[in-house]
């Protein structure tokens, strides 16, 4: 078994996950739970990253590389933006560290776009970036990262030229549970989901952006003129909102880009299927096997030896 020789902590706003890494970046020990940004800055991130240290036997003032929400404003030290345009590389050199530890601590930081018309930020994703195409990539990138706020990056010769964020997650989960669909959708999760109303939801929202709010409304409609199941409906409006993202991030992007999904789970299923549903050609990298590779790419920049 190698040795130790670093420990990679992913840090969200509600997850944590924690990976003890080897020198050929071997996974050695791994833990996870739910103490993410929200419940760390009440109970302590020292305390909360030592409790799984322990539970890993991590050695005593192993180098810990961190990514996420510890670097916000309201999280551990603020880690501060790198603004694009700007170099996958330069995630690397940005690091800050965590003052008063026993060991090294440092936490990557965020990428900022100071557009007037498209402000937009990013903490977290810049390193499963980072991880997905390596620090020296080339030729044109368009990089899907699903989630809460999905991510849209444009990458060119390993420069992030621009991004766009998509409250899709968010925004699925309060027309389901605040809206007048709420009904419609009541008892989905205990039937199977209907593959082929998702499908077609997100053909018809890509190709009539501009009917967003009335598709979402034939939900309920439907289910009250025509029979339409809960597991229809829900499909039909997870369907509209990627099919919306997947329109409005196309629309930025040049014709015949290879797009990377960088998802696990659930939403690398729903994002394959839409992306074959749309004819649109892809390749999928796993969330965790990104975010690590980019945590390991700076833990090297920083610590070579």
């Amino acid at each position: 078994m190698a040795n130790p020789a670093y420990v990679a902590v992913d840090w969200g706003t509600s997850s944590f996950r924690l990976w003890l890494m080897g020198k050929d970046d071997s996974i050695l020990g791994e833990s996870r739970s739910n103490e993410g940004m929200t419940t760390a800055a009440k109970t302590g991130f020292a305390e909360v990253l030592a409790s799984h240290l322990a539970k890993v036997n991590a050695p005593e003032n192993l180098p810990v590389i961190i990514c996420g929400m510890a670097g916000a404003k309201q999280g551990w030290v603020e880690a501060g933006y790198i603004d694009v345009p700007a170099s996958l590389s330069s995630i690397l050199t940005g690091a800050v560290s965590v003052p008063g530890q026993s060991g090294e601590v440092r936490i990557l930081p965020g990428l900022a776009q100071r557009d007037q018309e498209r402000p937009d930020v990013m903490r977290g994703e810049e390193t499963q970036l980072l991880g997905a195409l390596g620090p020296a990539s080339t030729g044109s990138h368009a990089v899907c990262m699903p989630g809460t706020h999905s991510k849209w990056v444009h990458v060119k010769d390993g420069r992030v030229a621009g991004f766009s964020s998509f409250m899709t997650g968010e925004l699925f989960d309060a027309i389901s549970k605040y809206t007048i669909l709420s009904h419609a959708v009541a008892g989905a999760d205990q039937t199977p989901a209907d593959e082929a109303a998702f499908e077609t939801a997100i053909r018809v929202a890509y190709e009539h952006p501009a009917m967003a709010t009335n598709l979402f409304f034939t939900a309920r409609s439907g289910q009250l003129l025509h029979g339409l199941t809960a597991a229809a409906a829900q499909a039909k409006i997870s369907g509209t909102l990627i099919g919306l993202e997947i329109a409005g991030a196309m629309s930025n992007t040049g014709a015949g880009v290879n797009i990377t999904l960088v998802a696990a789970g659930q939403l690398k299923g729903l994002y394959e299927a839409a992306f074959k549903a749309l004819s649109l050609s892809f390749n999928t990298i796993d969330a965790d096997t990104a975010v690590r590779g980019g945590l390991a790419a700076a833990a090297k920049a920083i610590w070579p030896n």
